[in-house]
């Protein structure tokens, strides 16, 4: 049987895995499941390719020598918008949460398998849904932010902040809604396998950039028992 070669428009993984046999299983697996993979064997050479290349995913491990996929995840979300997966070996919740704080998107544990990963792929690169915003919600403005939700672009007095993709659908949602409150449920989505734990670590990731202060924040607040309510204008 002869697998097509992917197409120009496929999205296009970068596996980072100091294993040279994982890298050369998972870039064959997604190349003949529609991928376009690029590999890279450490996180400098990562770094090389995400500066010459526009990556719709990346799937990094976490226990790599010398930088670390942690690390590496964390530096990268200061400037890129780009989905990422992590790799570990640790199965612990405190890793897990760990790596979602610093801005991972997923979490797999190894050994996985490869269909899993596939599916997981699957749902961080296909287009997020639509949030069908009430026309008076096209904007909104809390404290010195404005949000567009036409364009998803957050913005203060000085300039356009930077966003990730489930950044810019979480304020979607809020928008959305005549009072600015969302269930967790809500905010989770149909289908998805996010638990409340996940919610939470998102909001404050958000927090950290529309807050003077995250510990008390002024803008979005949690509900009790419901969910968050972002307070806008």
């Amino acid at each position: 049987m002869v697998t097509a070669s992917p197409s120009d428009d496929a999205a296009h993984v970068l596996v980072v895995d100091d294993d040279s046999r994982i890298r050369h299983l998972l870039a064959k697996y997604l190349t003949n499941n529609g991928y376009r993979v690029t590999c890279a064997a450490d996180a400098a050479e990562a770094r090389r390719k995400i500066s010459a290349i526009a990556f719709d995913v990346l799937v990094l491990d976490v226990m790599m020598p010398g930088e670390d996929g942690l690390t590496l995840t964390e530096s990268l979300r200061r400037d890129l918008d780009v989905a990422i997966l992590l790799l570990t070996a640790r199965s612990e919740a405190a890793d897990r949460i760990r790596g979602l704080e610093v801005g991972a998107d997923d979490y797999l544990t190894k050994p996985f398998e490869p269909r899993e990963l596939l599916l997981r792929l699957n749902n961080l690169v296909r287009r997020r849904p639509q949030v069908d915003v009430p026309l008076t919600r096209e904007t909104i403005q809390f404290g010195r932010f404005t949000f567009d939700a036409k364009r998803e672009e957050l913005s203060d007095g000085d300039g356009v902040i930077r966003l990730t993709d489930r950044e810019r659908q979480l304020l979607c949602q809020f928008a959305a809604s005549p009072d600015g409150v969302v269930s967790r449920e809500a905010l989770a989505g149909a289908g998805d396998e996010i638990g409340e734990r996940t919610i939470d670590v998102q909001i404050n990731r958000l927090r950290r950039k529309i807050e003077d202060d995250p510990t008390n924040p002024a803008h979005l607040q949690t509900v009790r028992g419901i969910g968050y309510r972002l307070r806008f204008d």
